[in-house]
């Protein structure tokens, strides 16, 4: 009786051991799962407006590439000096999100070298598109002779201002610093002050200003761009409102008094972050 036992136990196990080489014969031979992942990407060219062209090279190493795409979409570049890129630039309107005018700004570039770049971007159904590897060489680099009284490398100083976006340091992006710079790649931002932005500035010595120039910041969605402005001398006196025409280019207003500080105000804007992409000073030291 055990023998028969046993025998019926052993004939169980092999069965049992069977069939599982068997479930497991089967599941290896399953086709693998289709790929869920639903990911689309498509050349740039289907969404683009106009060529791939880097520009506004600035002497702090800057430069854009604008781009219109036909859809909205979040945009981005990466660029080095081998096909490896190594850097990334972004667009500089601070509101992220998706958008059909973009000004990504690239940083950090040697005079006379050639970089490797590709755009990319993503629309709200996640689409992907992307370019094809190009390139573009930036060119020799130019000494500019600083002649804005208003530049920090000529003593001037800030004394005061509105806001910076995200409370940006005078010196960081966004920063009040980035209106003196000299660079058009690069802009002050109130943080939403609209036609309140102001700042108040003390020039290196007691001068006869003849020039004031100005440009007016924007953004993507048409907000933050100063239609008008005041100056006001350290005697009180108040010179404007000067008008400016639109956000394309620095614009020159003449004048002709003395001052050593002076305070910008916007007198009329369409409201949010308003700022300045260059603010210059021109005229005459009057001397210690």
């Amino acid at each position: 009786m055990n023998k028969i036992i046993r025998l019926v136990c052993l004939t169980a196990l092999l069965t049992l051991n069977l069939l599982f080489v068997v479930a497991l014969s089967a599941q290896d031979t399953l086709p693998a799962p289709e790929d869920q992942s639903g990911v689309t990407v498509r050349p740039v060219t289907d969404i683009l407006d106009g060529e791939l062209t880097v520009t506004n090279f600035a002497a702090d190493g800057t430069a854009t590439l604008p781009i219109t795409t036909s859809v909205p979409v979040a945009c981005s570049i990466i660029y080095g000096t081998t096909p490896e890129f190594g850097s990334l630039a972004v667009d500089m309107d601070m509101n992220g999100g998706a958008h059909t005018d973009h000004q990504p700004l690239l940083s950090g570039l040697e005079p006379e070298t050639t970089y490797y770049f590709r755009v990319q971007g993503v629309d709200a159904a996640g689409v992907i598109y992307v370019s094809d590897v190009q390139t573009f060489t930036t060119p020799v680099q130019q000494i500019v002779e600083v002649t804005n009284l208003a530049s920090p490398e000529l003593g001037a100083e800030i004394i005061g201002y509105s806001s910076a976006f995200g409370g940006a340091a005078p010196e960081f992006a966004w920063g009040i610093l980035s209106a003196f710079d000299g660079s058009s790649n690069s802009a002050w931002s109130s943080q939403g002050d609209g036609s309140n932005a102001w700042f108040e500035i003390r020039l290196g010595q007691r001068s006869h200003i003849e020039r004031i120039e100005y440009w007016t910041r924007t953004m993507s969605n048409n907000t933050a761009q100063v239609f008008s402005f005041t100056i006001t001398a350290d005697d009180g006196t108040v010179y404007g409102p000067f008008d400016v025409p639109d956000a394309n280019q620095a614009y020159a207003f003449e004048v002709d008094f003395e001052a050593e500080t002076l305070r910008f105000d916007v007198v009329e804007s369409n409201g949010g972050n308003t700022g300045a992409v260059e603010f210059g000073v021109y005229g005459t030291p009057l001397g210690e």
